[in-house]
């Protein structure tokens, strides 16, 4: 038994953080730059990030590594450093979690690749397989206690991810969609289709994440509670809905007040974990712990 099924059956809801980049280009992270090349060069910024949210009440943390595979690194001429960016990432949330006043695990974060598998494009499966692996070790040796394969939209895309993390480790996988397309993946995906196919692919827990705020995030709930009630649901949506501000970047629209009744609804359409995603902050998980029940102010 996983610290993550204790913690699952210790409790009927399990409240999980927020917006990892958001704070981060809060904190001074330009706009292009690589968030995981700060593990290195600004960990104790990224630590602080995490306690916030550990003493706002998440009591699942993630770490800063949503595109650190080998692929999404290039980008950044990064990518032969998959494995000191990945193992930074994992320590620095271990270090962050040490002496909190309640239970914290951390979860290994695994973005997409931001390719497309052949034949839609010219990634080969087994090479993004061993990409997902690659990094996926980093994050075991780090120190994590399971992973999260989050805002995926090609099914085969988590197949590989699930896959490469199978190869290196049996710790929990949580699998996580963005139905951000009219409520459909951007390759089509619908809710109920990723609700009955996730678990076959070996994702201990599935859901959504991101998408186009709060009021579809809980219909995709919903949907995959109808689908397969007996799985276990995560749901992180972003603070409401993005919109482009004036001289760039985007605004969310969900105060902690809305986020609040989001966690509570979330709950009673049958997800056990719940958190937050783009535009939330440590304020906004806050406001979710209390509406759950679950704050515990620190002393």
């Amino acid at each position: 038994m996983s610290k993550l099924h204790d913690l699952l059956n210790a409790q009927p809801v399990i409240l999980a953080d927020g917006a990892m980049g958001t704070m981060l280009f809060a904190a001074g992270l330009e706009s292009g730059a690589s968030p995981e090349l700060w593990n290195v060069n600004y960990p104790e910024r990224v630590e602080a990030l995490h306690r916030a949210y550990v003493e706002a009440g998440a009591q699942l943390i993630l770490t800063n590594t949503f595109g650190g595979t080998r692929f999404r690194l290039a980008m950044h001429g990064l990518e032969s450093r998959v494995r000191e960016l990945n193992v930074a990432a994992a320590q620095i949330a271990r270090r962050a979690v040490e002496g909190a006043p309640h239970t914290v695990l951390v979860g290994g974060d695994i973005g997409p690749t931001g390719q497309l598998l052949e034949p839609l494009g010219t990634l080969a499966f087994e090479d993004a397989v061993q990409g997902f692996a690659e990094q996926a070790a980093a994050l075991r040796d780090g120190g994590v206690d399971y992973f999260q394969v989050e805002t995926m939209s090609d099914l085969r895309e988590v197949e590989a991810a699930i896959q490469g993390i199978r190869s290196v480790s049996d710790l929990p996988v949580v699998a996580t969609l963005s139905f951000d397309t009219n409520r459909r993946t951007m390759m089509g995906i619908r809710p109920a289709d990723a609700a009955k196919r996730l678990p076959e692919l070996g994702a201990d827990v599935i859901g959504a994440n991101c998408g186009s705020g709060v009021d579809d995030l809980l219909w995709v709930i919903e949907q995959m509670h109808a689908a397969a009630p007996g799985a276990i649901l995560i749901a992180k949506s972003n603070a409401g809905v993005p919109e482009y501000k004036a001289g760039g970047g985007l605004t969310y629209s969900g105060t902690p007040e809305v986020m609040a009744g989001y966690a509570a609804t979330a709950r009673n359409l049958g997800a056990r974990i719940i958190g937050a995603c783009c535009g939330s902050t440590p304020t906004h998980i806050r406001a979710m712990a209390e509406a759950l029940e679950l704050y515990t102010p620190a002393r």
